[in-house]
């Protein structure tokens, strides 16, 4: 077989995938990518409702008419699908949220521009036919709903809908800030993963935005996080650390059950516990190629993604002129190589405790604190993301005045 590290996607995907040792090696090689971490690029989630009644259910005809010639062609076959104005892309999750997607840009402040200028965007043309995005990132006012009729949505909701009722409001009433940096290096991707999945539970405490989801207080600071959790967990769980994250990976991808199996017929479903590497092994009425493996690798929901770029999936998502707060905290934490070190450290304490931070947000004594200090060690790095300073200055006291808003309870 052709070095994987020598040949083009294009050359790839239609090739079968030979056995377990070729997927592997072929995942590791997609997934961490090695270069200079230098860019950033964020994905900013939104729940779309109406402005006179947040109950009432969005037709997709209504949206697409809304969004006009920056419709997705999942909401409309033959619309344009036009970029927005600053080069974001537009995309509609099941349930009909939308996603507004960066390109990959150099620092925070070109990041800003472009992505608030298209949400600006999309904002303005939902406003003119009575609709406005969402505050929360669960739908707090509705029951989830699929307003897009896909082979692999169709086939997602019946198999998650067999462990509970998670996995369609993970689908259809949820929202995220999703942010996208750099793998860097190969002697840095292991401290880099093992970092971002560190801070998580604090982040998610901190950023915590969805405690009113379907129509219900849950009670809980994120349940948003919860529901994702519920899922699956197979696809859904954080990935154990280790000093080799892409060989770990790489073997977690070949062993995770199919999610969906493409089919012309029209339906998707998998079998129930068919993995990937059972797939290569066992043939089936088609062997798997590259292709179907880099679409299995779209089928895990996981808190830290790796896609030759690490995306961090466990952030909700912030009312809309609020999603910088907690990636400029992110980028800062993982601006360098000691504050990666540092945030291993002080992470420590609270290493793993996704559900905590779910139930409880800031709340939690431990996840508070290490909260607190992973503030401090931002703080230190603002001035080294190039922003301006009036700017950097408000993002400093938002991010402290989320610590004081919760200082009671915790």
């Amino acid at each position: 077989m052709t070095v994987m590290g020598r040949m083009r996607p294009c050359d790839v995907a239609a090739e079968v995938v030979s056995d377990r040792a070729a997927g592997e090696a072929y995942v590791a090689s997609v997934c961490f990518k090695h270069g200079p971490p230098r860019r950033i690029g964020v994905e900013l989630e939104h729940t779309v409702h109406h402005r006179d009644d947040p109950a009432r259910p969005v037709d997709p005809a209504l949206l697409a008419t809304a969004l006009g010639s920056h419709a997705p062609r999942m909401l409309q076959e033959d619309a344009p699908a036009k970029p927005l104005p600053a080069g974001s892309a537009l995309s509609v999750e099941p349930g009909g949220q939308l996603e507004i997607s960066s390109p990959p840009l150099g620092d925070l402040t070109a990041l800003h521009a472009v992505a608030s200028s298209d949400l600006d965007h999309v904002t303005a043309l939902l406003a003119r036919h009575g609709l406005v995005l969402g505050g929360g990132a669960a739908d707090a006012d509705r029951r989830p709903a699929r307003i897009l009729d896909t082979p692999r949505y169709a086939a997602m909701e019946r198999r998650f809908g067999r462990r509970g009722g998670d996995g369609i409001r993970m689908m259809c009433s949820t929202a995220a800030v999703q942010v996208s940096l750099d793998a860097g290096e190969a002697h840095q991707h292991a401290g880099r993963w093992a970092a971002l999945h560190a801070m998580g539970p604090p982040l998610l405490a901190m950023f915590a935005n969805s405690r009113r989801l379907c129509g219900r207080d849950t009670g809980f600071a994120s349940a948003r996080w919860l529901a994702v959790m519920g899922t699956e967990p197979a696809r859904t769980a954080a990935q154990p650390l280790s000093p080799d994250p892409a060989a770990d990976w790489a073997r977690r991808v070949m062993d995770t059950p199919l999610m969906v199996l493409r089919d012309d017929a029209g339906r998707w479903d998998a079998p129930a516990r068919l993995t990937f590497a059972q797939w290569v092994e066992r043939g089936g009425t088609r062997p798997p190629t590259f292709a179907d493996l880099d679409y299995h690798l779209t089928t895990l929901f996981t808190p830290v993604r790796p896609r030759g770029h690490l995306e961090v999936r466990y952030l909700d998502a912030q009312p809309p002129g609020q999603w910088l707060a907690p990636v400029a905290l992110l980028a800062a934490l993982l601006h360098d190589d000691a504050a990666v070190e540092t945030v291993l450290d002080r992470c420590a304490p609270v290493l793993g405790a996704w559900e905590r931070a779910a139930r409880a947000g800031l709340a939690d004594r431990d996840l508070a604190g290490v909260a607190r200090a992973l503030v401090e060690i931002g703080t230190s790095r603002l001035d080294a993301l190039g922003l301006a300073a009036p700017l950097a200055a408000e993002l400093a006291e938002s991010w402290h005045r989320k610590l004081r808003s919760t200082e009671g309870a915790a």
